[in-house]
């Protein structure tokens, strides 16, 4: 396992403080605030601390209520809502400075046999025919703003390559489709969990900018105001996070100031392992 690897794991497992209470440190990624993705993470690693190991999360909703501050840790408080005979339920408050900035609701259920079908996987080039996001990077650190050079050119704990080209410094209009493939960069303990609460701060990359795709604009553009406002995640079968993973995304729809996004996360064996859907604040300032 890599270092920032290991530190991400870290920062995902939490200190518990209190019976159903726990509490997180902050990672700067050089984002204008905290990356939901680490909050969606840890508040999925609070919950899952509270649930028998038998049982294993299956669906996530989750609603940003206020910016994350990357400077300060944050405290997770685990309410207790059902332990049913088959589904277990969770809602966790994240707080910072006294204030919830998340809120998230999870359900887990122990293992059982039924139905199954599923959609089929796109065609995509193969993760061994592509660079990496970092090399990508490296390519055109110039570009990148001195302010957030360092953070973004730093060794990254998931791994991530883009099918196609798209440039975020120079965004051309494109249709809101994108596909990456991502995995941890080193392997991972064999604890489920881990890989479920890792996939949940993984799943947030690029949800957004597939929804600004058709104009013209990035996360880098500088009068964007850009936010996830909320985001719901379901887990279908098994998966491993130190394994290449396909994330296919598109945006059905903007308006209003918002845009959705959905994703499907397949294995290399074409295995549906998770779905995603997220809305997300686009307003020019």
């Amino acid at each position: 396992m890599t270092k920032v690897l290991d530190d991400l794991v870290r920062l995902l497992a939490l200190e518990k403080i209190e019976e159903n209470l726990f509490r997180g440190n902050s990672q700067d990624l050089g984002f204008r605030q905290l990356f939901g993705g680490q909050v969606l993470g840890q508040a999925l690693s609070a919950a899952s601390r509270t649930v028998p190991s038998e049982r294993h999360v299956h669906s996530v909703h989750g609603y940003f209520l206020r910016p994350g501050d990357a400077t300060l840790p944050i405290v997770y408080q685990v309410d207790m809502l059902r332990d049913g005979g088959s589904f277990t339920t969770r809602r966790v408050q994240a707080i910072q400075k006294g204030k919830p900035i998340f809120a998230m609701s999870a359900s887990f259920q122990g293992d059982e046999e039924g139905f199954e079908h599923q959609c089929q996987m796109p065609e995509v080039a193969g993760p061994d025919e592509l660079p990496s996001e970092e090399e990508l990077a490296e390519r055109n650190s110039h570009l990148i703003p001195e302010a957030v050079r360092d953070k973004v050119l730093v060794g990254k704990p998931i791994e991530i390559r883009p099918v196609g080209r798209f440039n975020p410094f120079n965004p051309q209009p494109a249709d809101p489709r994108r596909y990456m493939w991502f995995r941890a960069a080193g392997s991972l303990p064999d604890d489920p969990q881990v890989h479920r609460y890792m996939l949940a701060y993984a799943s947030d990359f690029h949800l957004l900018g597939t929804a600004l795709l058709p104009h013209a604009v990035s996360a880098w553009t500088p009068s964007m105001q850009i936010a996830s406002l909320d985001h719901a995640l379901w887990y279908h079968r098994p998966l491993r996070m130190d394994d290449w993973l396909l994330y296919a995304m598109e945006s059905p729809t903007a308006c209003g100031s918002r845009g959705l996004s959905r994703g499907q996360i397949f294995n290399r064996q074409g295995e549906l392992v998770a779905s995603v859907t997220q809305e997300s604040l686009m307003r020019k300032v």
